[in-house]
């Protein structure tokens, strides 16, 4: 697998391997001080005999600080170059301490019951509807919902969406039959009687028309007379046909058993039956569907429709002072209320999210886990050794320089106890 090379320091490593160096610097020196006192102590201590002393503890010293030091370097690399076994086990092992820490990741982080408990504890729906509730935030999320909502128009392409709007319509409006449906639910329709209040607008509507425009019935029948009937019997015939269609609609108003509503009842009881048993008519009715849609200026005003909204919504979701967009935190903050203050809608959102979370987990944790995995392969062996040690090394030189410290101690008390037990050694 090809390696891929990890980022140059960042400011913070840079800080970290400084004081890493510090560190080495001062275990360093810890052990060449030892190695200064040792000798001193072994060259004079026939004269001085407690330089004996002295010189056991800078022994022990010694030897715990190299100790220690290969211990360390030997996680790194390999000490003086020697290829020792068991050493440089970092970049000789990457894959494998990846491959364990994805194993770990996803056994003891990525667990069904670890993930549910935690999500108990956390309460995501009263802070979320915390957080939420403030203008500040209710504003910060409308606007990252506008900038994705202009991203996906921008993105639609018209053509697609005009052949998506086409394709939806012919699949789920042009292709299926509209006659017995139709019929169905205009019989539905006039067995309720819920027809009466249409007849009655209509019939209320063209009342007062007639009422507004008696100008408009002049000459409508009189133009038709023969020329030698006089001119006051044109008048006559004129408002004769007026009065007459008022008293008609006067009479559907007032009367609900009226010829006329009971002829309106009888043609869409027939319309109603016709529609969802006569071929003639759900033929007629096919035809005249078909013509609609495949009409040119109907696929124009669909486009139109798109473009409309389309730009209606881009330049509603720039603007941050627009309806949309202030009715959007509204309707945030409004949320953001409720989920504080109603435990029923806290309670529900926080199972839907912890079974959500719980279903994503038990899916996919091994894909999630491999994350590490395979970014862990990927790494160049020597950059990762570079990387691990800034972040641990520092810490790996206190172990040294405690060494020092500890095996000067050992050295002493060894040789103390020795020199006890055993006179004139």
């Amino acid at each position: 697998m090809p390696r891929t090379p990890m980022t140059q320091l960042s400011p913070a490593d840079q800080e970290r391997l400084r004081a890493l160096r510090r560190m080495k610097a001062v275990a360093l020196g810890a052990l060449v001080f030892m190695a200064a006192v040792f000798v001193i102590a072994f060259a004079f201590q026939q004269r001085i005999g407690w330089l004996g002393y002295v010189r056991a503890a800078a022994e022990g010293g010694m030897v715990g600080a190299l100790a220690d030091w290969f211990a360390v370097t030997a996680l790194f690399r390999r000490p003086l170059g020697l290829p020792i076994p068991h050493t440089a086990i970092i970049p000789n092992r990457k894959d494998e301490i990846g491959r364990t820490l994805g194993e770990f990741v996803e056994t003891n982080f990525l667990a069904a019951d670890v993930v549910r408990t935690k999500l108990a504890s956390t309460r995501i729906s009263l802070r979320a509807g915390e957080w939420l509730r403030e203008a500040p935030q209710a504003e910060r999320v409308g606007a990252e919902g506008a900038t994705i909502a202009t991203a996906v128009l921008n993105a639609l392409s018209d053509d697609d969406v005009r052949d998506l709007i086409t394709d939806l319509a012919r699949e789920h409006l042009v292709a299926p039959e509209w006659g017995p449906p139709a019929g169905a639910w205009l019989e539905k329709i006039v067995e309720a009687d819920a027809h009466h209040g249409a007849v009655d607008l209509a019939v209320d509507s063209i009342g007062r028309w007639l009422e507004a425009n008696a100008a408009s019935f002049t000459g409508l029948v009189s133009r038709r007379l023969p020329g030698w009937v006089p001119k006051l019997a044109h008048r006559l015939v004129d408002d004769t046909v007026y009065n007459e269609a008022i008293k008609f609609i006067h009479a559907v108003q007032t009367d609900p058993r009226h010829p006329a509503r009971l002829a309106i009842d009888g043609y869409l009881e027939r319309l109603a039956d016709n529609l969802q048993n006569d071929p003639a008519t759900r033929a007629k009715l096919e035809s005249a569907k078909a013509s609609l849609f495949d009409s040119p200026r109907v696929g124009a005003l669909a486009a139109a429709a798109w473009n409309t909204a389309k730009n209606g919504l881009l330049t509603a979701l720039a603007d941050p002072e627009s309806g949309l967009r202030r009715r959007a935190v509204q309707a945030l903050q409004e949320v953001g209320e409720r989920l504080t203050t109603d435990t029923a809608l806290q309670q529900r959102v926080d199972t839907w999210v912890s079974d959500a979370a719980v279903f994503l987990v038990d899916r996919y944790r091994h894909d999630i886990a491999s994350i590490i995995t395979d970014t862990v392969e990927r790494w160049d062996p020597a950059e990762t050794t570079e990387k691990i040690e800034l972040m641990v090394g520092r810490d790996l030189q206190y172990i040294r320089l405690n060494g020092t410290f500890v095996g000067a101690l050992a050295g002493l008390v060894i040789f103390t106890i020795a020199h006890a037990l055993i006179p004139g050694v």
